[in-house]
C-alpha cells in the first residue's frame, strides 16, 4: 500500500513537472524582427514568401548562438520605429542607418555595416549626379530613410535645387521607374545599388553629397538586457567563420 502511494506521488509530480515545462515553453519569448521587405540584399522576402537577407540570416545566427527565438516581420519602412516603440516588434535588423534623430528614440546595437548614399541611373546614361539634380528632372527615393529626408533638407530646401524628389514604397520601386525612364535617377545605399546594377540595366553615377553611414539594429531603450544580448552575439558572428560567408552570399557577388 505504501508503495503504490509513493508511486502515485512519482505520477503525479512527473505530471506537474511535465505540464510546467509545456507552459514554460508556451511562455518563452519570440523577439520579432521587423524588416523591410523589399530592401536587397539586407531584407527582403523571397520568391516562396520567407524572410531572407544578410540581415534576416545574421540576427538567426545571433539568435541561435545567445538562445533567444526569433522571428522577422515584413513592415512599412516609414513607419517602423512607432512600431518599434509601441512594442508591436522587439528589434530592426533590417539596414537601418544610426543616426542622432534616431538614436532620441531607440537604442542601437554597434555599427556593423559603413555605407555610402549614391544616385543610380540607367545603365548607358551619361551624366554626373549634378547633373541629373537639376531644375524639371525627377529623383527617386524610398520614403522614410535618411537619404529622402537629406536630400529635402539640404538639397531642396536650403540647397535651392529644384528637381522633383518622387517617394517609393522601397527602392526597387525607384529603380522600375529608373529602367522605364519615369524617373533619371534614384537615390540610395550604396548596397542595394549594386544589388539593382547586378539584376538591372541600371549604374551607379556616383555620391550626391551626403556623409557616409552606419548600420546598426534598433531596440527600444528599455530593453538594456536584449541589446546586451544582441551586442554580444554580434561581436561574435562579427569574429566567426559565417561573417564572410555572408557577405559572399549577399553583398560581395
Amino acid at each position: 500500500m505504501r508503495g503504490k502511494r509513493i508511486w502515485g506521488m512519482v505520477l503525479v509530480l512527473s505530471a506537474l513537472l511535465i505540464l510546467s515545462a509545456t507552459f514554460a515553453m508556451a511562455e518563452e519569448k519570440v523577439y520579432i524582427n521587423g524588416i523591410d521587405a523589399n530592401f536587397p540584399p539586407f531584407a527582403f522576402v523571397d520568391k516562396s514568401g520567407n524572410p531572407d537577407g544578410f540581415d534576416v540570416k545574421a540576427l538567426d545566427w545571433i539568435a541561435k548562438e545567445m538562445k533567444f527565438k526569433v522571428k522577422h516581420q515584413p513592415m512599412d519602412w516609414d513607419g517602423i520605429i512607432p512600431s518599434l516603440k509601441a512594442k508591436k516588434i522587439d528589434i530592426v535588423a533590417s539596414g537601418m542607418s544610426i543616426t542622432d534623430e534616431r538614436k532620441k528614440e531607440v537604442n542601437f546595437s554597434t555599427s556593423y555595416w559603413k555605407i555610402k548614399q549614391v544616385l543610380v541611373g540607367k545603365k548607358d546614361a551619361k551624366i554626373t549626379p549634378e547633373q541629373a539634380m537639376v531644375d524639371g528632372n525627377k529623383i527617386g527615393v524610398q520614403r522614410g530613410t535618411t537619404e529622402a529626408k537629406w536630400i529635402d533638407e539640404n538639397l531642396l530646401k536650403k540647397g535651392g535645387k529644384k528637381f522633383e524628389l518622387i517617394q517609393y514604397d522601397s527602392a526597387p520601386l525607384a529603380i522600375e521607374d529608373v529602367v522605364n525612364g519615369r524617373i533619371i535617377a534614384a537615390a540610395m545605399d550604396d548596397a542595394p545599388a549594386l544589388d539593382a546594377a547586378r539584376k538591372k540595366p541600371v549604374k551607379i553615377l556616383g555620391g550626391f553629397g551626403m556623409a557616409d553611414e552606419q548600420f546598426g539594429y534598433a531596440i527600444r531603450k528599455d530593453d538594456a538586457e536584449f541589446l546586451k544580448k544582441v551586442n554580444e552575439g554580434l561581436k561574435k558572428l562579427m569574429k566567426s567563420p559565417y561573417w564572410a560567408e555572408l557577405k559572399k552570399t549577399y553583398i560581395d557577388k
